[in-house]
């Protein structure tokens, strides 16, 4: 069966998609969440255990502090404390640990729980708290990524008045887990225990307290633990911990039985002191059963996802012969003898493995638990995906076999933009392996996106000045490109083979030839872009080591800055209309100038900028009304391109047509963005179509790059801007404002919409510039579908790799705050670039019909 390289690269994206959606089903465990509980209201304290006819405690006892004062200390090991470092350069808190009223533990940062809960302060007379803590140690050399010893232990000291040690009583710290902290702090403080807390009780700081008031202390934080295990382990009777919970609360209403007669034998002391030992050690077991559930992976459907979006990739990688070639088709033998035969032989394997692991499976499974028709469906396509990596390997050893056999073409040569592209691609994907690298994403791109510059500028200079065997020569090239009428993208297909990615031969001309405007702009375009990303940077700073420093759009945003920021927002506003306007029809162009003046009313009614005759903005609305007559002529807009499309599959003649009609629908795009973009992040995308008309014009159309080239060039740039908005790999990052924007109630679908656009807003426009450019300058068919291929090989790539890191790093401290955020945006971005494949597989149809 042949496909063309499109619709093969469309399918394998949407295949990798379902990969990814598997893959973080299984990495992110199912949250241990107490269903009886929310934040505002609380269930009743539960009561002390029965003791027959006889009254039982049903209140919270008193609290043990007034105020709690916490001191984090980042990176604060346990050794600079309890230690010979602790003795020399902390001499007051070792005094403190070893004869004041303090108590002292080596506190655990246990994977997924290191941000503690949230505790609130209702005060009383009593004495205050003050805990002096770390949020995780370090190693010998200063880090803290991994998961070591140094690592993970931390200080932890309780120091009050209501604690009491004897002279001389020096206890050697015990190991604790940092949950322990909640549970104790709401104790402390006579508040109820958070419902989803997994720590116990640190019991040396009830200790003083009565016998009857510890146990009440141990068996409210017994019931909270059990009832939480009951709601999130369906076999939570086999629990250990839950049947020494019971044993203990029988215990523990003996005890209240003995305690309201007025015993005070030694059997009363006795059978307390065992009371407390089952509760503490119901509690250590409890804590731990729970911590294992939310720490707990479902390994099997994270491979499952895994092998499905490794088989894609090594698949796109086996296909780049077949589908850069200048027909962009692939054959793929479904259907042949040996493929069927393969197939039921891998597909009768995995069924078998699949029904081992699910019924020997001790912990709960997403993939198990899926219906066994549709896991027999993932089944089959993983055997079908095997089986074409199969395939597609052995033709690839065929076709080496007869190229050595017969050599017709010479040897391939790389150019120094191609070296870059695939040094750069691997660099960023190998960069994903460090957290810092992840938190500080964007300073790859960006160093990336100027690197390229240069390189083109290099390129540009070279074909102006130099001849292939590096003598001067008038400038050749360039001004083909201006002037001609053809189309400019260059087709390398028609005149190599694909091994051979070299640059075109070139007439010689003069470089005076050219208008003079023209030629400056040539030479002059590289290091516009570079200044145009120079200014970017400046304006939103993201990440983690600079976020914190101001920017320009911290300037503008304050309220001092309110006449520069509107006069900004209006004359982005006026470059936009100037930049999209010029290739659509009459009708969208009055739509934008329309749309574009609705969005500074907008802006103008919710406060952010000003009219010229307004003065402040005491008149502050939603904008409702303003952002709905925006959406009304995006809509406008998309209706029309997307109907001069549909028109261009009938005429076929009419070119012109589709080239328009995909324009629009970029330029509805753009509206959009305008609509939801903050009004100081406007020059990013005035920038952005700034940076696309210069390269279209003057770097694109003068070198004649290749579609495949072109593409990965599209695809730096949407990854720095999407930076340059502002977004980090931080999910606090996103603006979930924009999901309101026109709406005054919430709505899932559409507020989810929006939002996804206004985040991922650069990647979707270069994105469809590039169809856009693709279509109109394209001298071969097969553009779009190299395109496609190239776009979705380049997505693949960071993905696949970042899934196996992310599996191979699971256990590290900052698994949950660095790279799981960034997990969920890898997702998303597949998710949308599996969009984009389908929307360039469409055109790519329309495209070969007319």
């Amino acid at each position: 069966m042949r496909l063309g390289s499109g619709t093969f690269a469309a399918c394998c994206v949407v295949i990798q998609v379902l990969g990814v959606a598997l893959f973080l089903r299984g990495f992110f465990p199912a949250p241990i969440r107490s269903s009886s509980r929310t934040e505002h209201q609380a269930e009743p304290p539960a009561p002390e255990p029965s003791a027959g006819d006889r009254s039982n405690w049903t209140k919270l006892p008193p609290p043990l502090f007034r105020k709690v004062v916490i001191m984090l200390i980042d990176g604060l090991r346990d050794d600079f404390v309890f230690g010979s470092k602790g003795v020399k350069f902390m001499p007051y808190t070792t005094y403190l640990v070893e004869k004041g009223a303090s108590h002292s533990f080596v506190a655990e940062a246990k994977l997924p729980t290191v941000t503690m809960p949230r505790i609130k302060e209702r005060e009383t007379l009593v004495p205050n708290l003050l805990v002096l803590c770390g949020d995780h140690g370090m190693s010998e050399a200063g880090g803290h990524g991994a998961s070591s010893m140094e690592e993970l232990n931390t200080a932890l000291i309780l120091i009050s008045s209501a604690f009491e040690r004897k002279p001389g009583d020096i206890r050697r710290p015990k190991h604790v887990q940092q949950t322990d902290l909640a549970a104790t702090l709401a104790i402390g403080l006579g508040l109820p225990i958070p419902g989803n807390s997994v720590g116990s009780l640190l019991f040396p700081t009830v200790e003083g307290r009565p016998v009857r008031e510890q146990l009440r202390f141990l068996h409210l934080n017994a019931v909270q633990l059990s009832k939480l295990l009951q709601e999130n382990v369906p076999s939570y009777t086999k629990e250990p911990g839950f049947e020494q919970f019971k044993m203990s609360e029988r215990l523990h209403g003996n005890w209240i039985r003995l305690y309201l007669e007025e015993n005070n034998s030694e059997v009363l002391f006795n059978l307390g002191a065992k009371v407390r030992r089952q509760y503490l050690e119901a509690l250590r077991t409890l804590s731990l059963s729970l911590s294992r559930q939310v720490a707990q992976y479902d390994i099997y459907s994270m491979l499952v996802g895994t092998v499905m979006v490794l088989e894609v990739l090594v698949l796109l990688l086996l296909s780049i012969p077949q589908a850069l070639s200048n027909k962009a088709e692939l054959e793929v033998p479904l259907w042949s003898p040996v493929f069927s035969l393969l197939f039921y032989l891998v597909f009768l394997v995995l069924s078998a493995l699949h029904v081992i692991v699910c019924t020997s499976a001790e912990s709960s499974c997403y993939f198990c638990g899926l219906s066994w028709l549709t896991a027999g469906g993932v089944m089959a396509l993983i055997s079908a995906l095997l089986c074409a990596v199969v395939s597609a390997l052995a033709k690839v050893f065929a076709d080496g076999k007869h190229l050595r056999k017969n050599p017709a073409h010479p040897k391939a040569r790389w150019s120094e933009l191609d070296v870059l592209i695939l040094l750069g691609t691997l660099g960023h994907v190998l960069s994903l392996g460090a957290s810092s690298f992840v938190e500080e994403e964007h300073q790859t791109w960006y160093f990336l996106v100027n690197t390229l510059c240069l390189a083109l500028c290099h390129e540009l200079y070279k074909n102006c000045f130099l001849r292939d065997d590096g003598e001067p020569q008038p400038c050749s090239h360039v001004e083909q490109g201006l002037v001609s009428s053809e189309p400019a993208l260059w087709d390398r297909n028609i005149h190599c083979n694909v091994s051979e990615p070299h640059r075109v031969s070139k007439s010689p001309t003069s470089l005076d030839t050219l208008r003079g405007y023209e030629k400056w702009m040539v030479l002059a375009s590289p290091w516009v872009i570079l200044t145009c990303c120079r200014l970017l940077r400046s304006l939103n700073q993201t990440g983690v080591q600079w976020a914190h420093r101001p920017d320009l759009g911290h300037w503008l945003t304050s309220s001092d800055h309110k006449a520069e920021l509107s006069v900004l927002a209006a004359l982005s506003l006026l470059v936009i209309f100037v930049l999209v306007q010029r290739r659509c029809s009459l009708t969208s162009k009055v739509a934008m100038a329309l749309g574009l003046l609705g969005v500074y009313c907008y802006r103008a009614a919710i406060g952010n900028v000003l009219f010229p005759w307004q003065r402040d903005s005491k008149d502050i609305s939603k904008g409702v009304i303003e952002a709905r007559f925006v959406h009304v002529f995006v809509l406008g807009i998309l209706f029309t391109g997307t109907k001069d499309l549909l028109k261009s599959q009938v005429i076929a003649a009419d070119f012109t047509i589709k080239t328009v009609g995909l324009w629009e629908i970029y330029s509805g795009l753009v509206l959009l963005a305008a609509l939801l973009f903050r009004p100081h992040n406007l020059p990013v995308l005035v920038l952005s179509l700034l940076i696309q008309t210069l390269m279209t014009k003057f770097i694109w159309k003068p070198l004649r790059h290749d579609a495949a080239e072109i593409t990965i060039m599209h695809y730096w740039f949407c990854q720095a801007f999407f930076y340059f908005q502002g977004n980090s790999n931080n999910i606090a990052t996103v603006d979930v404002s924009a999901g309101f924007v026109g709406l005054d109630t919430y709505m899932e679908v559409p507020a989810a919409f929006l939002t996804a656009f206004a985040t991922f807003a650069g990647p979707v426009l270069w994105a469809s510039h590039l169809v856009s450019f693709l279509s109109s300058e394209t001298r071969s068919g097969s553009a779009l579908s190299h395109a496609c291929f190239c776009y979705a090989l380049t997505c693949s790539f960071p993905v696949s790799a970042y899934i196996i890191l992310v599996t191979s790093l699971r256990h590290h401290l900052f698994i949950w705050s660095v790279f799981s955020p960034k997990l969920l945006y890898e997702g998303m971005h597949v998710l949308i670039t599996a969009a984009i494949c389908v929307f360039f597989t469409a055109m790519d149809q329309t495209n070969t019909k007319s």
